[in-house]
Order: structure tokens, then sequence, then C-alpha cells
């Protein structure tokens, strides 16, 4: 099962959801892989995985797919261990802005999809954090995975940009991934006690959009959790908003 995390918008908590769905994965006992498509690399500082002058990153795997080699690396030479036991990564690169134009128009857009379907027999579970616009990369991951979880901040943008966001996946769907289908939206940094979010989450829930009966709250536990470099699952297992996070996980593993 690949399953990407997608929103146009930034700031809505994608890398926290990716790392934290994809460690309460490893933690349900599914061997886990977590690429990380975002220039910005924060599901790879996240888990602590960024090391200097390393040559197996998201950047490399993709770089020699243009690039001539007698020996190309096979997919799974690219994925390292996390701290997290049964968690690996394909750590992201900054230098994926740089080949992007070199990719596109050598039409390598099938290329994750090719790596990704090689590492089938190695992992269970593959998520993939993708950054907030609809470039090479995100396209790539659309075209890779199976499923498509969408995360939303609960403001009037957000429900806005759904809309777009919706049509450009239908189309994706048609034209490069028949199997692509939207998981479930995420109602992340939800604020329970104003009116806004509640009302936002019921015209969606009115007009058919599979938002997930699972909101997560805002909360600063994932704000130490980030500077602890440490998923909340292992961090803080009890707390509220990590047994959110298992819903989450719990709701779309059951689909």
């Amino acid at each position: 099962m690949i399953r990407v995390l997608f929103n146009k918008k930034g700031g809505v908590g994608k890398s926290s959801l990716t790392v934290n769905l994809a460690a309460i994965s490893a933690h349900n006992g599914f061997k886990t892989l977590l690429v990380d498509l975002d220039t910005q690399c924060n599901s790879t500082a996240y888990l602590d995985a960024i090391k200097a002058n390393d040559d197996s990153t998201i950047a490399n795997l993709f770089e020699q797919t243009i690039t001539f080699h007698l020996h190309r690396r096979a997919a799974n030479e690219f994925c390292q261990p996390t701290k997290v036991k049964n968690l690996d990564i394909i750590a992201g690169s900054e230098r994926l802005a740089e080949l992007e134009s070199e990719l596109d128009s050598r039409h390598k857009i099938y290329k994750l999809k090719e790596a990704l379907t090689s590492l089938s027999d190695d992992y269970d579970r593959i998520y993939i954090d993708t950054a907030p616009a609809l470039n090479f990369y995100s396209l790539s991951a659309l075209i890779a995975a199976s499923r498509c979880l969408i995360p939303i901040d609960c403001d009037d943008f957000a429900r806005q940009g759904l809309y777009s966001l919706q049509q450009k996946i239908a189309e994706i769907k048609e034209d490069h991934n028949s199997e692509m289908e939207i998981e479930g939206i995420i109602a992340n940094q939800f604020m329970r006690n104003a009116n806004l979010p509640i009302q936002i989450i019921n015209e969606l829930l009115d007009e058919n959009y599979p938002v997930l009966p699972e909101y997560v709250s805002q909360s600063v536990k994932m704000r130490e959790s980030h500077q602890a470099k440490s998923p909340l699952i292992e961090l803080a297992p009890k707390h509220k908003l990590t047994l959110s996070l298992i819903g989450i996980f719990n709701l779309i593993e059951s689909k």
C-alpha cells in the first residue's frame, strides 16, 4: 500500500502527519518506508535522518535516471533505517529543486512509481511526504500512490483549495493512475471550541467530501515531538493527540 499526503496549501501539518502515521504503522508491525519529496526535508529532520555528504537521498535516486551509470543502484539501496523500529526512510534533499527541470523535460515522471513498485516485497506500507505545490515531484507521488490523504487546517482557504485539488486528482486518475483514490480528508490543527472549523467541516460533509471522523487537535505536544525528533507514538503514546493519530491510522487501515 502506497499512500501520499498532499495539499497544495502550505502549513496544514502534512509532514507531521506523514511521519506520525508512518511511525504508528511501524509500531503496528508493518515494515514501513517514508519517502521525503519535499525540498524543505521536514520529515527527514523530524526523524533525525539528515547526514552530511549522504549519497542515498531521494535526489540521488532521481539523479541516476538522468545520468549514465554502468550499474544503477537498486531502490532499496537508498532506504536507510530510522530510530523507529520497522521504519525506514528515503531521505529528502534540497537538491531536488535543481534536478526538477531536467527530470521534467526528459519525461521521468514514472520513475518514482517504478522505484516504489520494486520495493513492494520489502515494505508493507509506504508513505510519501510532498511539497505544498503541484510540481514534478508531487505529481510523481500521485502517480505512484494508490491512496491519497489530504490534510486541511479548517479555514476557508483550505475549503476553496479542495475544489481544484479534487479536480486535479481526478484528472491524474484518468490520465496516469486509475488506482488512485482519495482515502480521506484529515482535519488537522482542529480547534474544537471555535465555530468556524466546525462550520467548515459540516459544509464539506454536506458536499460529500470524505472527511475522516477523527479530528486532530492543536497541541504544543506536536512541537515538542518535533524538537525531540521523536514521533508521538514513542514520545507520548497515551497523549490525546497521539490517540487521535492512532484513530486516523485505524480508520484508513479499516477501509
